[in-house]
């Protein structure tokens, strides 16, 4: 498990992208009130605003991976570049958003 008030790793985020399977479901990453990260797979018949609703203790999220493009994965996880932007935004924005109200939506390229 991954805290963004923990002092996060790459290392912790890249466990995050290697325990999922980019070729068999879309993923968003999101972040709970206590700052505990998350990568979720979404069904098939799931969109992001659905996954929102039914995920009510969501603080943050990214914009949704979608499945077969390579942004989840044991390949992804291994471009540490790519996972320290990932965390580097996380980091920044949760930084600014823990005291505002909502679920925002991070909607930056890492």
């Amino acid at each position: 498990m991954m805290n963004l008030n923990n002092q996060p790793t790459v290392e912790e985020l890249a466990r995050l992208f290697a325990a999922r399977k980019d070729t068999l479901d879309s993923h968003i990453l999101w972040v709970c009130q206590a700052g505990e990260v998350r990568l979720d797979k979404l069904g098939t018949l799931t969109d992001e605003a659905q996954f929102e609703q039914h995920t009510p203790n969501m603080r943050a999220r990214l914009k949704m991976y979608r499945r077969g493009q390579g942004y989840v994965g044991k390949k992804a996880a291994a471009d540490t570049q790519y996972v320290g932007r990932v965390l580097q935004t996380l980091q920044s924005e949760w930084a600014a958003l823990q005291d505002k109200p909502g679920v925002a939506v991070i909607d930056r390229l890492c």
